[in-house]
Order: structure tokens, then sequence, then C-alpha cells
């Protein structure tokens, strides 16, 4: 006996000294490998039961043991849960007698950020129909697309998207699809308004619409914010929901906190996290219709916030934004976002005091993501050895130019060094399905590599390059089409993006490559916005590009802009600054040219342009 207690104690220790030499991350590794195996398993749990436990039965268990808590806060105006339980409820029943809804129908919801999405969402899973997320920002043919691509048949809008509903109506009218504005009254002839029957109805209980729920039936379809192409609809299926919200607990999200989100609700960080993750933990959601960064820290005094949402262009307009003497007075703990570069965060916990920032990664259609439980500033998460054996995910050579993976002389996929950067792929499995997108399957198709390591097997392509490094963090680098080649180099527009972020009179930046003739590859350009006023300065830019960038990821041009076009999810919009390129004659934007004999950024003309052209300016 005294032999085993002597060989525990032994084996302790070396374990505490492995530990803390050879295995600095071990016990993070493993508690962060138990939260997400115990938050699965729980999901799971949940939808295998009959009936089925879906994310509105855990909001309708809240709203039962705290009914008076605050759910949604947005304006002046407190929906509690059973304020939000009785209105889904009245919608529901309103959905069922006016629209003839049945279980398995999808309606497309065209709304911008208002309480009405909350409880629509939560009537329509009442009634156990699918949700189409349309973005409150697309018009015309893309809006068109999006709900056909979900195959909706009714779309429920508001008055404040007349312009764009009467501008598609007479095609969806064409195609059988029926608009019902959420309002007392309708301004648009042929589209009913719906309010006055959803408060006639009763809010009492709704019968069980989804007894047969399973994993995989789908719930909600949400839009890639893609900067270029028509939006592709993503399926979210029950268990996605539900491992998507349950993410927010895994951050340190609690039933106590105020959650703030600016974020739009059309998109899943918003919706799924956002709300959803209240939903989840039984906290408060406020709502704000649309971000501003003078108002951010206003509104977190005000409802008392403790946790919010960003996005990484989100943080960098608050650490562009005038400096207050009471930019520390808040009560924020916590932040759950991605996209969070290493300057913008060392700045924003420098300005804005120490906030826990909940990093994390993942795609709406992707099968794993990663979350940064380290707190490793600028990583996205950790290559955790028992992670791996939950969702097997790779970091594979990626040839920029071809536009495709390297493959070796077997024809299988080369796996990349430490310190080096890579596609991820994530093996898709019964575990960790790809369930692609809805009405497209060229374009599901698309998204999958197969024979990557083996014959046979399948792998979901994140179309991202990440880099992990000797610690085995992995970082965000660049998306592939946004990489481009370049003197035989490859180019990462964020780290251009960040270096040039640094430059006195450079407010924002998008950096993108333009193919010039005669030249390989892309040649790199930049669309800056000016701080208001500042003017530009061609040889400080020179010097300082000269000094903190390789020569082939310096700018070759530059083009001021009064606005940077970003998505609704403040991605930034580099398709249309591609197809206009360097060309004076038809950009009207000012336009400077990297001139290596003058040592500075010189007024882009006619005569430079056709240089250039004819080769007899060398790039």
């Amino acid at each position: 006996m005294l032999g085993v207690l002597v060989a525990a104690v032994a084996g302790l220790l070396l374990l505490l000294l492995l530990h803390g030499r050879w295995f600095p991350f071990l016990w993070a590794d493993l508690g962060a490998f138990v939260a997400l195996v115990g938050s699965s398993l729980r999901c799971r749990w949940r939808l295998s039961r009959r009936p089925p436990i879906t994310l509105l039965q855990v909001f309708q268990s809240h709203a039962r043991r705290r009914p008076h808590h605050p759910l949604l806060l947005f304006q002046d105006e407190v929906y509690t849960f059973s304020d939000m339980e009785r209105r889904s409820n009245r919608a529901a029943r309103a959905f069922a007698l006016r629209l003839g809804l049945q279980p398995g129908q999808t309606v497309a919801v065209f709304l911008p950020n208002v309480p009405a999405y909350v409880w629509t969402w939560l009537a329509l899973a009442k009634l156990g129909c699918a949700m189409a997320c349309l973005n409150c920002n697309v018009r015309g043919r893309a809006l068109l697309h999006a709900r056909s691509a979900a195959r909706a048949d009714i779309v429920l809008s508001c008055s404040e998207l007349q312009a764009a509903v009467e501008e598609v109506l007479p095609d969806l009218k064409q195609e059988g699809v029926r608009v019902f504005y959420l309002n007392s009254t309708s301004p648009t002839p042929g589209v009913e308004a719906l309010l006055p029957a959803i408060e006639a109805a009763s809010d009492e209980p709704m019968p069980q619409y989804h007894t047969n729920t399973t994993t995989a039936s789908k719930a909600i379809y949400i839009y890639t914010s893609g900067t270029t192409g028509l939006p592709k609809a993503a399926v979210v299926t029950e268990m996605k929901v539900m491992m998507v919200a349950n993410l927010a607990r895994i951050c340190g999200l609690r039933e106590n906190d105020i959650v703030y989100t600016t974020l739009p609700l059309y998109h899943s960080a918003g919706l799924l996290i956002g709300v959803g993750g209240c939903l989840e933990v039984g906290a408060t959601c406020v709502l704000r219709a649309k971000f501003s960064a003078s108002q951010f820290w206003d509104d977190c005094r005000r409802y008392n916030v403790t946790v919010i949402q960003y996005v990484g262009e989100l943080m960098r307009y608050l650490c562009n934004s005038p400096r207050r003497a009471n930019d520390r007075e808040h009560g924020v703990r916590l932040a759950i976002g991605n996209g969070l570069r290493a300057t913008v965060w060392k700045e924003f916990l420098q300005r804005f005091g120490p906030i826990s920032i909940s990093e994390f990664y993942g795609a709406t259609e992707g099968n794993a993501g990663f979350i940064n439980y380290t707190g490793k500033i600028g990583a996205v998460g950790r290559v955790n050895v028992f992670l791996k054996a939950f969702a097997s995910f790779e970091l594979i050579k990626y040839n920029v130019e071809e536009d495709e993976p390297v493959r070796n002389e077997h024809g299988f996929c080369i796996r990349v060094r430490p310190g080096e950067t890579g596609l991820l792929v994530i093996k898709i499995t019964k575990s960790t399905p790809f369930h692609g997108y809805a009405g497209d399957s060229q374009k599901t198709e698309k998204k999958i590599l197969r024979d990557v390591f083996v014959k046979g097997d399948a792998f979901f392509n994140s179309g991202d390059l990440l880099m992990m490094d000797q610690e085995k963090f992995l970082y965000f680098q660049d998306r592939v089409g946004d990489t481009f080649r370049w003197k035989g180099e490859n180019v990462a527009t964020t780290e251009v993006e960040a270096t040039l972020a640094m430059v006195d009179f450079i407010q924002e930046v998008n950096v993108y490559g333009v193919p010039v003739p005669g030249c390989e590859g892309k040649c790199g350009m930049a669309a800056v916005r000016l701080k208001p006023g500042q003017s530009f300065d061609g040889e400080s830019l020179y010097t300082f590009t000269r000094d903190t960038l390789p020569i082939y990821a310096a700018p070759r041009f530059v083009r001021i802009q009064n606005v940077l076009e970003i998505t609704g999810t403040f991605k930034q919009c580099k398709g249309n600054l591609v197809k206009e390129g360097f060309d004076p004659n038809i950009i009207t934007d000012p336009l400077f040219f990297r001139d290596e004999k003058k040592k500075s950024y010189v007024p882009m003309n006619p005569n430079i342009y056709t240089n250039i052209l004819d080769g007899s300016l060398n790039l």
C-alpha cells in the first residue's frame, strides 16, 4: 500500500514538473477539451430526448423559472422572458392561421435589428418552420437569389424596408411568393400588415410541432457575407444552433450577464452567439439597431453591460474614436468575437481596461472552430491534442497563384511545418458533418476537398490561411482569395493592412492585389481613408513602407477614398476595387504611384499608367 502511495505521489510530482516545463498549457488544453466535449454531449443528449429539447425549450424553461427577468433591451423597451414567450405564442398562432404555415416550411425573414426579429424566430421555431435570415442590406437580384436558394414561399419584412421590398415584389409575386409586413399598417399595395392579427391572437402556449426533430434537422439558413458574388445559404441544423449558442457559455457567459450586441441578427454571431447565447444561459441581451462608435460606451454604461460582442473592425473603430476621460468607466468584463488583430487587441486593452478577450474562429457553414481559451494576444486558438481527437483538422500547403492545394507525387496534400502558412481543412465525419449550402450542390461540393491524405477521405475547405507557431498557437493569416503573389512571394493582405494602420495619417486601409499586363501575379494596392484633418504624405509613407515591409509587399498604388466599402458584418469589400484597378481614366478618387526614383508616392497620371501598360516603367 505504501509503495502504491509513493508511486502516486511521484507520478503527480512528475506530472506537475512536466506541466510547468514541457507542457505549460496542459491544464488549459485539458480544461478546454472537457468544456467542449461536455457541451457537445449536453447538446446531443437534449436532441436525443423524445420530445427533443431544442434551444426553444431551453428558452421556455428560463421563461418558467425566471419569467420577469429581462431577455431583451432595445432603446427604452424592455422584454422579459415571459413577454417574449407570450409574444412569440401570439405570432406563431397568427402565422399558422393567417399564413397557413406547416411544420417543415421555410420562411424568409427580411428585417433589421429589431425585437420583432427575436419573437419571429421563436414563433417560427414553435411551428417547426426553418428561418432564412435575409441580409437587410441586400437588394434586387441578390435578394431574389437569397430567397430562392432557401426555397421560402413567404417573406416577413417591415415597412422600414419598403423600397427594397417593392423593388422585387413583382418578381416575388410572379414566383408565387407572399410578402407580409410585421407592422400595424402597410404602405405597399399587395403586402398585408400582420401586426393587428398578431396582437389579437391568444398568447396561450402552442402545441409541440417538432417531435421528430433530430440533430440534422434544418433550423436556420444564414447567408455568407462574402465580399464578392451572390450570397450562399448555409444550412444551420438544430445541433449547430445549440452548439453555437453554447459557445457563449464556453467563453464565460453567465445568466446574470448583460450582453451588448450591435452585430446584425441576419448573421450567426449576432443571432446565435448574442441572442442565442442569452436564450441558452438565461442572460439579458441589449440589442442596438446599428453600431455606433460614439454611442458604444455610453450604451454600456446606460444598460450596465458586462459582456460585449465584436468583430475585429468594430474594435478598431472603437480604438480610432476620440479619447474620453471616462473610457475606462464601465462594467464590461468580457468581450466575445473574432477577427481581432494583435495591434488593435493591445491598444483596446491599454485604453479601455483589463477586459477578458475571448477570441474564436469559425465559419457559419464550417464543421469545427477554435477558441482562444488562454488569452494569447493575436491567436485564434491552439492545436490542442485532446481537441484534435474530437475534430481532426490540418494546415496544408497551398499554391496561391494556382488557387489550389499543393499535392505530392502520390496526389495527396502536404502538411505545413510550424511557422509556415497553410490552408485550414477539417475532416468531415459523423461528429463534424458539413451540411453545405441550400439549393446549390455545386458550391457545396466546391467546399469539399477529397483524397486529401488517403483515398476516399473528405475535408471541409475553410478557404482560410492559418499559421501555427512553435507553441502550437494558431493565427489567422488571410482568406485564400485575398492573398496574392507578387515577385515570386505570397503577400498576406491582413499583414500589410495591420502595418499600414500604424501610419499616423491613415484611419482605415484595405489592401488587395491588382493584375498588371505583362507581369506575373498581382501587384499590391491599398485603398485608404485619411484621418480627419490629415493630408496624404507620399514621402513619409514611402519611408515607412520601406522600413517596415518587404519590397514585394509594399503597395505600388494607393487610392484615397472618403468611405471604404464594407459588408453588414464589417468585412471589407475588395471585388469592385480589384475590378477598377489603378486606371486614372476610370477612377475619380486621388491615386498615387510608388516612385522608387523619387522615393515617394506621387500622383498617378495617364502618362505613368501608359508607361506601366507598355512595360517601359518597370514595377
